[in-house]
C-alpha cells in the first residue's frame, strides 16, 4: 500500500484560505513590485494620516487599515482579475 506523502507544493489548505498565508503573499508581491512599493507607502503613511486627522485613535485606525490593505491586496487583486 502506498501511503500519503506530504510535498511543499502540496497545500492542506482550500484556496480561499491558501490566498491568505505568507507565502502567498510573499509570491504575489514578489510578482508586483510596483504594487509592493506602494502597499509599503500606506502601510508607513497611513497611522500618520490618522494622527493628523483623528489622534490616537487615527492611528489605530490607521494601523488596521494598513494591515488589513496589506493582507487583502493580494485576493481582491485576483478577484478584480488584475
Amino acid at each position: 500500500m502506498v501511503g500519503f506523502v506530504y510535498t511543499r507544493h502540496m497545500s492542506y489548505r482550500s484556496d480561499a484560505t491558501a490566498s491568505f498565508s505568507a507565502e502567498s503573499r510573499r509570491t504575489f508581491y514578489e510578482g508586483h513590485r510596483s504594487l509592493a512599493l506602494f502597499m509599503l507607502l500606506v502601510v508607513f503613511v497611513a497611522p500618520f494620516a490618522g494622527l493628523y486627522v483623528a489622534g490616537l485613535l487615527g492611528v489605530v485606525i490607521g494601523v488596521v487599515v494598513s494591515a488589513a490593505a496589506y493582507v487583502l491586496t493580494p485576493s481582491v487583486w485576483k478577484w478584480i482579475g488584475g
